[in-house]
């Protein structure tokens, strides 16, 4: 959402924010952008105080916030030139770049003519670029608040990142809608605590900045002060300086000379440091005194000559709020009549969870693995123990796709049926279609999706159906004989017997592999010794209906699961899950990605099938008469 052109509000120069005011975020600092737009829903804003962000080095288009219970969609740019094209009624920009950064991107706001003002919250920007930025915005006409700034917040309009603290301390201080008072601080860190202060003794701020810690801000007390006197809103001024350098005397000098006209409340903190002796650093950059006149003392002292009314100390700050607020409005704090409410911001779904306050119903369940901890668990297993035990490949398919931690034999056995199905050449179809989406200049992914999707009941997909009928007949009593002749009645090509290539007089090296695998290791292979008996039968009527590579994996299987307990009806299960086909799969990826990259390594161009090798048979098609 932003405003239209007729929509666009006309602001007087001491406004840096308005109700409509719209700004663009420079880094992808989702919590507080989240914690602006709970601000506005609080203060009862129409549009989000967001226009857009600018995240250089993402690629995202537009990134997901609430705005109250609807989610919205703000705009990510990498670049600010083009944000602040696309935004042009965004005039304010809000810089989270880091001391490094901070400074080019400021420079580049700078030469936006419709940008007005800039936040800066980086700390640590060398300070001869902080007075360039300083005279340079002021000769432009335009604000700069900080660097290392937690900004301010014009109350009821406009709230900088995380100013104000959390939305409960925002509804305490009465920072959802103007009050009175207009405050300006060095210290970002008591800004809240002022906040709170003033709407405890008072009717609230109208506008409180937070100029920042370094010595050199972009804009200073003075600056905000003369907006604040131009401001009919405010009443009165609060204004918290600190131990070092000389702003402050800038608004004596302006209280001395009728400037400043408004009543300002005034306070240095750092009075401490006389009795901690020599010089004394305190937690800003400026706040140090290199001179008396730098004293927190003497500050105080020179506002109070000059008219400020200025506490005898930090702890008399409320009861003087407190006393010129009821003499300028002849009201008590408690006697303010609230005329606007602020909305509640909904709880977001994962506090409410934690808090025990709702309940959801998940959409997923998952059993065999959480990344939730500090390492991957795999049913059960963490990760360290499995590297630590050396686990194989074998054993984590086990843990992921049984649940269950098979014996050595058992996953020895998964680990040589992967490597025998690994690879079977170029010419079958997985290897011949992904090497042509490879030349058709697709990337590897994808070429290796389109190996995969050829693989079904004549290419590499009959373990399980091969498991299936193997199984079903076994089980069912038939003789090798009977078996054959009831797939034959049923027209269904057994799974898992016959090959175009071999036959019992050139036979596969890989289901010999196999079987004395099974031999060898196998508790029982009862159902091996089955199909090899029906393979006597099918290869007596043509030498070629062997039991093949896909056969010998579906029944061997069903044997492995036999001897690790597995009831009959929980095979049938892992079998109809496609449990089997998995292995092919998983095994053949290895070797179709082998093809793809060899064809990437040749650099091969587009492949084009050459007419000889095709039957062309084209004839006049027919017409239909209606």
């Amino acid at each position: 959402m932003e405003l239209k052109e007729k929509e666009k509000p006309q602001v007087e120069d001491y406004l840096l924010f308005t109700p409509k005011t719209q700004a663009i975020f420079w880094n992808m600092n989702v919590r507080a952008i989240q914690r602006m737009l709970d601000y506005d829903y609080v203060a009862n804003r129409e549009i989000p105080s967001i226009a857009a962000i600018v995240a250089p080095t993402t690629e995202r288009k537009y990134q997901k916030f609430f705005f109250g219970t609807d989610e919205v969609l703000i705009p990510v740019y990498r670049d600010l030139k083009e944000a602040a094209e696309k935004h042009p009624n965004a005039d304010v920009l809000i810089n989270f770049a880091s001391f490094r950064t901070a400074y080019s991107v400021t420079k580049e706001a700078l030469d936006i003519p419709h940008i007005r003002t800039i936040v800066i919250t980086a700390e640590g920007i060398p300070e001869r670029l902080e007075r360039e930025l300083a005279i340079l915005s002021k000769r432009l006409g335009k604000v700069i608040i900080g660097p290392a700034t937690v900004g301010g917040i014009s109350a009821g309009a406009f709230r900088i990142a995380n100013s104000g603290g959390t939305i409960e301390n925002i509804i305490a201080s009465k920072l959802y809608r103007p009050g009175s008072v207009g405050l300006v601080t060095r210290s970002g860190g008591l800004f809240n605590e002022l906040a709170n202060m003033i709407s405890r003794n008072s009717d609230g701020i109208v506008e409180g900045i937070a100029i920042g810690g370094d010595r050199y801000p972009g804009s200073d007390f003075l600056d905000h002060i003369l907006r604040f006197e131009k401001d009919p809103r405010v009443k009165f001024i609060v204004m918290l300086g600190e131990i070092g350098g000389r702003l402050e005397y800038k608004v004596v000098e302006a209280i001395k000379s009728g400037l400043i006209k408004k009543p300002v409340i005034a306070w240095c903190i750092g009075t401490v440091a006389r009795v901690l002796g020599g010089e004394v650093q305190f937690g800003h950059a400026g706040a140090r005194a290199g001179s008396k006149l730098e004293t927190a003392e003497e500050k105080n002292r020179a506002l109070k000559e000059a008219g400020a009314l200025v506490p005898d100390s930090f702890d008399d700050l409320p009861k003087l709020i407190r006393d010129t607020f009821k003499n300028l409005t002849g009201l008590n704090p408690e006697d303010v009549e609230e005329k606007v409410q602020p909305k509640s911001v909904p709880m977001d779904f994962a506090e409410a969870k934690k808090k025990g306050l709702v309940r959801k119903a998940t959409n997923f369940t998952c059993t065999i693995s959480d990344d939730r901890g500090e390492e991957p668990v795999y049913a059960g297993y963490g990760l360290t123990e499995i590297l630590e035990n050396n686990f194989s490949i074998g054993d984590i398919i086990s843990l992921l796709w049984f649940k269950k931690k098979f014996p050595k034999w058992a996953t020895d056995f998964i680990e040589l049926v992967i490597k025998v199905v690994a690879d079977h050449g170029p010419a079958v179809s997985g290897a011949i279609v992904g090497r042509i989406t490879s030349r058709a200049g697709k990337d590897l992914v994808s070429s290796l999706a389109s190996g995969l999707l050829t693989i079904g009941p004549r290419f590499g997909g009959a373990i399980d159906g091969a498991a299936h009928y193997f199984k079903w007949a076994y089980e069912s009593g038939l003789e090798p004989d009977e078996f054959v002749e009831e797939m034959k009645r049923r027209k269904i090509l057994i799974p898992g017997i016959g090959h175009r290539i071999k036959s019992l007089r050139n036979p596969d090296k890989r289901v010999e592999f196999l079987k004395n695998y099974a031999r060898t290791h196998f508790p029982r292979t009862d159902l091996l010794d089955y199909a090899l008996r029906v393979e006597k039968v099918t290869t007596a009527k043509k030498e070629n209906l062997i039991l093949n590579v896909d056969g010998t994996i579906g029944v061997l299987f069903v044997d492995l699961l036999y001897s690790l307990g597995y009831k009959s009806q929980e095979i049938d299960e892992i079998i109809e899950a496609g449990t089997l086909n998995a292995l092919f799969v998983l095994g053949r990826s290895i070797g179709i990605i082998g093809h793809i990259l060899d064809e990437k390594r040749l650099g091969s161009p587009l492949y084009r099938h050459p007419w000889d090798d095709i039957l062309f048979k084209v004839e006049r098609a027919e017409e239909i008469k209606a």
